[in-house]
């Protein structure tokens, strides 16, 4: 018999925090016991019981094995109604632990956060990672994904599962990220340390190589030329981040960059800037730019799959090639020179934010999850 259990499982419970509490709280409140397995000792709220995995990101650890057995073993003893899985090495294990229970009526849900192929992805994660996802659909009541380019794949590929979705996100908070008066932004200007005539755009990322802060750093003098008070914020820790601040140092550009780590009050430093940057080479659906455009601010990022499902090129923000310096440079001149072009793409970005509130989102998602939970889907 199945009992009245959920299971969250992602290769870190970080993850978990980050994104998905309020699905936890979601099937808490409507009388379900709440599980998650991960990696990391951090509590998570509305969960009744945290397994520690020793999952790791990359897919070559063999630590992997160890925890694919550890969580089948979960899988089995607890008999869930339904596991939903999160990031590639979480929907790997997950899927993989979760055979048996499926034939017993599991249902097992993937959210694919930003596949690892997509459109000019190199060929070593075409050959890798697309026939591990193909090969898995089989074992998947549902694969959602995150942007219509992993939705189309999934589609136009025939990957074997009956049904899949495309969601707009995981959702962000309408009430902590939300355009400031110009009273407070120049009161959180003041807190912080800036001044009120200061060009200030935010990058908000992982210091991994993935989010290419090298090329911000790159087009700092290019910008410097035109923009004397600029001022460029990076927020955000990760292996990279020695490097970038070596980097600054090196070119002398200390005097246009702050590097403030991992922050708590990262809606502050946002209300307080100008203008939203990304210069990543790949997302699923970056939540740093919504929170951006939540609070009023044009965006200017490159173009890939993520931002695509974000950015209206011309409306809300620009859209520049990868490694495209001078028009990267452009885009921010003219939003540094036109004010009033600056405020009319705020206005809009905020426009265009009601699709990815955490409300909508969830809304969204128990859509799904009713729908398997009470029984709708009866064939394995």
């Amino acid at each position: 018999m199945i009992s009245k259990k959920v299971l969250f499982v992602a290769t870190v419970s970080k993850h978990i925090i980050r994104f998905h509490l309020p699905y936890l709280k979601w099937f808490r409140d409507n009388g379900y016991e709440t599980h998650v397995a991960a990696n990391g000792e951090d509590e998570i709220p509305y969960c009744d019981f945290k397994h520690l995995i020793p999952i790791e990101r990359s897919p070559y650890s063999f630590k992997n094995i160890k925890a694919y057995f550890i969580l089948k073993r979960i899988i089995n003893t607890n008999k869930y109604s339904l596991i939903h899985a999160h990031t590639p090495m979480g929907g790997v294990l997950a899927r993989l632990a979760a055979r048996k229970a499926r034939k017993k009526g599991c249902t097992v849900l993937y959210t694919a956060h930003g596949f690892h192929f997509y459109k000019g992805a190199p060929l070593l994660n075409w050959l890798l990672y697309y026939p591990v996802e193909k090969y898995l659909a089989k074992y998947t009541d549902c694969i959602i994904t995150i942007n219509s380019e992993d939705y189309e794949i999934v589609k136009r590929k025939h990957f074997k599962v009956k049904n899949f979705y495309k969601i707009n996100g995981v959702g962000v908070n309408n009430e902590r990220f939300k355009k400031p008066s110009d009273a407070v932004k120049q009161k959180l200007r003041i807190k912080h340390n800036y001044n009120a005539n200061e060009f200030i755009i935010i990058y908000v990322a992982e210091f991994i190589k993935r989010k290419n802060h090298i090329f911000i750093l790159k087009a700092i003098p290019h910008l410097a030329e035109k923009i004397p008070d600029l001022k460029v914020i990076f927020a955000g820790r990760g292996r990279l981040l020695n490097a970038m601040q070596k980097y600054s140092r090196k070119h002398k550009l200390s005097s246009y960059v702050q590097f403030t780590g991992f922050r708590t009050d990262i809606e502050e430093l946002i209300s307080l800037a100008d203008i939203g940057v990304s210069a990543s080479k790949q997302e699923g659906l970056p939540l740093n730019l919504v929170e951006e455009m939540f609070c009023g601010l044009p965006v200017v990022a490159s173009e890939n799959r993520g931002h695509k499902e974000i950015v209206i090129h011309g409306f809300n923000g620009f859209l520049f090639p990868q490694n495209d310096i001078q028009l990267f440079s452009d885009y921010l001149y003219s939003l540094y020179i036109n004010v009033d072009l600056r405020k009319k793409l705020g206005e809009n970005a905020i426009l265009s934010t009601t699709k990815f509130s955490d409300n909508y989102s969830l809304k969204t998602m128990t859509g799904i999850y009713k729908y398997f939970i009470q029984g709708i889907i009866t064939d394995k």
